[in-house]
């Protein structure tokens, strides 16, 4: 209980680099040491393995949110952002062993996280930039995106594990929520 009252005392920052500052230790559960028999899976069909997330998560931390954070605060909306290379990870990250992006993942968070702490106050969450598809955005919304953005893509990476046993549930599968998703999302049982 402790804990939550000093986060709360500390505002919105504090709260949601709390949570940024967790996903590297998840993925490292997660993912570090694991065969590639559970980590080669897509969440979806059409989507990315684990370490196609990490790749995407590594690229996000080196040209997306304290860049995008330092372009709001040295040019507002003056300047739009770079667009993102939502793809970039899958020709650069060739042959690099997932452990050791998840690895390179935590370094770079780490690092975001400690420039974040020395360029952004509360006062500043109202200040706007500009997306290049989204328009005008605020400080606030891009720092809780990149949080929720964080949660999305662990879930793509739990999709993915699940995913690579799909098969070997056998018939409890009617019961497994995260394998009914990356066929229909509408076939989850209520």
């Amino acid at each position: 209980m402790a804990n939550s009252v000093a986060v709360e005392a500390n505002g919105f920052i504090a709260e949601t680099t709390a949570l940024l500052a967790r996903t590297p230790d998840v993925l490292r559960t997660l993912l570090i040491g694991l065969p590639s028999s559970w980590t080669d899976t897509t969440d979806t069909a059409d989507g990315w393995r684990p370490r196609d997330v990490v790749g995407h998560l590594i690229t996000g931390e080196q040209t997306d949110w304290v860049t995008r954070t330092r372009r709001i605060l040295e040019h507002g909306t003056s300047v739009p952002f770079d667009r993102f290379d939502r793809f970039g990870m899958l020709e650069r990250d060739v042959g690099i062993p997932l452990d050791d992006l998840v690895e390179r993942f935590a370094g770079l968070r780490a690092e975001n996280l400690a420039a974040l702490d020395d360029l952004v106050t509360d006062a500043d969450l109202d200040r706007r930039g500009l997306h290049p598809s989204l328009g005008e955005v605020t400080l606030r919304e891009l720092l809780a995106t990149w949080a929720v953005h964080d949660l999305d893509h662990i879930s793509q990476v739990y999709a993915g594990l699940a995913g690579s046993h799909d098969a070997d549930v056998g018939p409890w599968k009617t019961y497994l929520g995260i394998l009914l998703r990356r066929e229909d999302p509408s076939a989850v049982p209520g």
